[in-house]
C-alpha cells in the first residue's frame, strides 16, 4: 500500500489576499452553489502568536455578528446545496479532512491515510477522543453511517455523487474505516472534506449535532443563525477564541453597510466597491479572487437555446469585459469556460476570447438558425444578490442590440434552487459557480448523467472526456483532459462564462484573523478580537 501524507497537495493555487486598513478594496459576492464539499487548510497560525509579534493584545471571547444575504437552504450539510450555507455551517461539522489556505489536505478527524497500489482501497485512521456536540464518541461506526448515506449503501439513494462509487465500506475497529471503489477515481480523496455526522441522528435539519470548533444554537428564519465556541473542540491547536458567532440575515447589501457603520453588526463576508467606499476609514477590508465562475447559463434542452448557433449568438453578442468594469468596477477576470485561472494546472488559456464581441456575427448566427428577427428570453436572477441583477441588466441590453429581447425575472433564493437548480424550469440564470479543488467537481456539472445539470448540457465527446479524467492518475494526462473538455464546452456554448469576481470582506477594525481560501470558507475559529 502506498502510505500517503495528509498534508500532500492536491494542486497549488495561489490566492493572493490584499488587506487594506480603511477604504480601498473593491470586489462582490456572488450567489453561488456547489455540488460537493471542498478542501485543504495549513500553515495555520495560533492567535495569541500572531499578535505578540504584531505588539497588540487578543480580547477573550466575544461576539462576531456576521452580515449574510441569503438564508440557509438546509441545516443538513447531506442536503444542502447553497455555498452561503455551507460557510455558516463548516464552523459546526468536520470531516477526515478540512479545506485550507494552500489547497492542500490537511487533518481534521483522520489522523493518517493509504491508498492501495491499483487505487481502489482508502484506508483512513482516525483520531482518538473526538466527541460530537451531543457527548457521544466519533469512531469509525460514524464514518460508516455518514458515507453509507451519501454512497447509497444504506439502501436509499446516494446524497451525493461524488461517493457512488464506492463499492464496500468496512470498519476493522473503532478507529478505521477501509473504503473500497468500484473504479479508480482520482478525485475521491478531495471529497473526503465532507461532515461526518452521528450514526443513526435524523434531525440534522432541526438542530444539527456535527464536531466541529462551533456548536448550532438557533435557526430564526429570516432573522439569524447562532453558534457558540465548542469548548471541547478536539483540536487544541485550533481552539476557538470567538465565543459566538450570529449570522444576521440582511439580503439589503446597503443596510448592511449602514449596520456595520452603526455597530450592529461587525463583518460583511461580501461588499461592493461602493460600500467600502461608503464605510470609509477605520475599517478591516479584505479582497482576493474567488476561485468562481459566474455566468448565464443556458438551458440547452428548450427552444431555441437547443441550437447551438442561438447559444453561440448570445455569447457574441455579450461584452464580457463591459459587465466586468460596470458591474464588478473591474475587479474580476474574464472566463471562457467553466474554470478559474486559480486552478492554474487545469486551466485552459485563451478561451476568454474565443467569443470576442461581435454583433454582427450574433445577427449571422441567428438568422442560420431560423430566428432572423431575434427571439424572446427570460432570464431569470435570485433577487437578493444586486450583483447578479446587474449583470442581467447590461446583458438584458447587450442582447437587444442583436435582436434578442430579454426579460428579467427575479425570484427568491430559495426559488431559484428549486425551480432552477433542482428541477431546470428556466431558459436563462445568472449566478455563481462556487470553485472547488478538483477539477472533476467543477466540470462534473456538465456531465449527461450528472443529477444537478440544470443547464443540461448532453455531449457524449465531453462525457468521455470526464469519464477519462476521472481514473487517470498521470496528472499531465489528467490536465489536459480537462483542457480539451474546457474546450468543447466553450465551442459548443453551453453557457456564457463571464467572469471570477473577487471577493471583499469589511471587518470591525479590531476583528482579526479572517482568512481568504481557494474555496469560500469562515474560519471563526481563527478570528479574535484585539484590545482598542
Amino acid at each position: 500500500m502506498l502510505k500517503k501524507k495528509l498534508a500532500l497537495g492536491i494542486s497549488t493555487l495561489s490566492l493572493l489576499a490584499v488587506i487594506i486598513t480603511g477604504c480601498g478594496s473593491n470586489s462582490t459576492a456572488s450567489n453561488s452553489v456547489g455540488n460537493s464539499a471542498n478542501t485543504t487548510a495549513s500553515n495555520e497560525s495560533n492567535p495569541s502568536e500572531t499578535v505578540q509579534n504584531s505588539g497588540e493584545k487578543v480580547m477573550a471571547g466575544g461576539t462576531v455578528r456576521v452580515a449574510m444575504s441569503t438564508e440557509p437552504d438546509n441545516l443538513d450539510p447531506y442536503l444542502s446545496a447553497a455555498t452561503d450555507t455551507n460557510s455558516m455551517m463548516d464552523n459546526v461539522f468536520d470531516g477526515l479532512f478540512e479545506a485550507g489556505e494552500d489547497s492542500d489536505l490537511v487533518p481534521a478527524i483522520a489522523s493518517s491515510y493509504q491508498v492501495s497500489e491499483d487505487g481502489l482501497t482508502y484506508t483512513f485512521i482516525l483520531k482518538q477522543g473526538i466527541k460530537f456536540h451531543n457527548g457521544a464518541d466519533l469512531t469509525s461506526k460514524d464514518v460508516y453511517y455518514s458515507y453509507a448515506k451519501l454512497s447509497g449503501l444504506n439502501g436509499q439513494e446516494p446524497l451525493s455523487s461524488k461517493f457512488s462509487g464506492i463499492e464496500s465500506i468496512d470498519t476493522p475497529d473503532d478507529y478505521s474505516v477501509v473504503i473500497k471503489l468500484k473504479e479508480k477515481n482520482a478525485a475521491f480523496l478531495a471529497a473526503n472534506i465532507i461532515a461526518i455526522v452521528p450514526k443513526d441522528y435524523e434531525q440534522q435539519s432541526e438542530k444539527p449535532i456535527g464536531a466541529g470548533p462551533y456548536k448550532f444554537v438557533e435557526y430564526k428564519p429570516g432573522q439569524e443563525l447562532v453558534l457558540e465556541k465548542n469548548e471541547n473542540f478536539y483540536n487544541k491547536d485550533h481552539t476557538p477564541v470567538i465565543d459566538k458567532v450570529e449570522f444576521k440575515i440582511m439580503p439589503d447589501a446597503n443596510a448592511a453597510v449602514l449596520a456595520l457603520q452603526s455597530g450592529d453588526i461587525d463583518m460583511i463576508p461580501g461588499i461592493s466597491s461602493q460600500g467600502v467606499l461608503q464605510l470609509g476609514d477605520g475599517y478591516t477590508v479584505i479582497s482576493g479572487p474567488q476561485n468562481m465562475v459566474q455566468l448565464m447559463a443556458l438551458n440547452n434542452s428548450v427552444k431555441p437555446l437547443n441550437d447551438v448557433k442561438v447559444r453561440q449568438a448570445i455569447n457574441y453578442a455579450i461584452d464580457k469585459d463591459a459587465i466586468i468594469q460596470t458591474v464588478a468596477e473591474g475587479n474580476g477576470t474574464k472566463l471562457g469556460s467553466n474554470m478559474s485561472p486559480a486552478m492554474k494546472m487545469y486551466y485552459q488559456e485563451g478561451l476568454e476570447d474565443y467569443y470576442k464581441t461581435n454583433v454582427d456575427k450574433a445577427k449571422e448566427l441567428l438568422n442560420e438558425a431560423g430566428y432572423p428577427n431575434g427571439f424572446d428570453l427570460a432570464i431569470t436572477v435570485p433577487s437578493n444578490y444586486q450583483f447578479h441583477v446587474d449583470t442581467a441588466q447590461v446583458i438584458a441590453d447587450q442582447l437587444k442590440k442583436a435582436g434578442i429581447n430579454a426579460t428579467i425575472k427575479q425570484i427568491e433564493w430559495s426559488s431559484w434552487l428549486e425551480d432552477v437548480y433542482n428541477n431546470a424550469k428556466y431558459e436563462a440564470t445568472i449566478v455563481g459557480l462556487t470553485g472547488k479543488l478538483d477539477p472533476q467537481e467543477v466540470l462534473g456539472r456538465y456531465e449527461t448523467t450528472y443529477a444537478k445539470n440544470f443547464f443540461k448540457f448532453s455531449n457524449a465527446d465531453f462525457d468521455k472526456l470526464i469519464s477519462e479524467g476521472k481514473i487517470e492518475i498521470n496528472e499531465a494526462k489528467r490536465a489536459d483532459l480537462y483542457k480539451q473538455a474546457q474546450t468543447l464546452l466553450t465551442e459548443q456554448a453551453a453557457a456564457v462564462f463571464i467572469m471570477d469576481p473577487n471577493r471583499t470582506v469589511a471587518m470591525k477594525g479590531n476583528l482579526k484573523g479572517f482568512k481568504m481560501y481557494p474555496v469560500q470558507k469562515y474560519d471563526f475559529a481563527e478570528m479574535y478580537y484585539t484590545e482598542q
